[in-house]
């Protein structure tokens, strides 16, 4: 059965930090990342890498993200740090046996979601 498992999600004050992990079975998988819908919002990407190492970042998350993978797990990571109130949202993952997808459409697989809430 292939499935994404997520955790790490919970509250923070602005400007604390958070990890979520989200570990992979059933499949292999080239491409792992994460995305995030916030309520009224569409689900948009936050961070994406590969099995090689390639990496994209959203312009928003750049410099206080940091995605990193573990091959031999099948795990992938989302070290956040500097947190904002608008970085609130339900955080997915979402896995592709290929190469980055062009959209959120092309995910072969994606976790059930965690809620990261960032508030005073």
């Amino acid at each position: 059965q292939v499935q994404l498992v997520e955790s790490g999600g919970g509250l923070v004050q602005p400007g604390g930090s958070l990890r979520l992990s989200c570990a992979a079975s059933g499949s292999i998988f080239n491409t792992m990342g994460w995305y995030r819908q916030a309520p009224g919002k569409q689900r948009a990407l936050v961070s994406v890498i590969t099995s090689g190492g390639r990496i994209n970042y959203a312009d928003s998350v750049k410099g206080r993200f940091t995605i990193s993978r573990d091959n031999a797990k099948s795990t992938v990571y989302l070290q956040m740090n500097s947190l904002k109130p608008e970085d609130t949202a339900v955080y997915s993952c979402a896995a592709a046996r290929g190469a980055i997808p062009t959209n959120k459409y092309e995910y072969d697989t994606w976790g059930q979601g965690t809620q990261v809430t960032v508030s005073s």
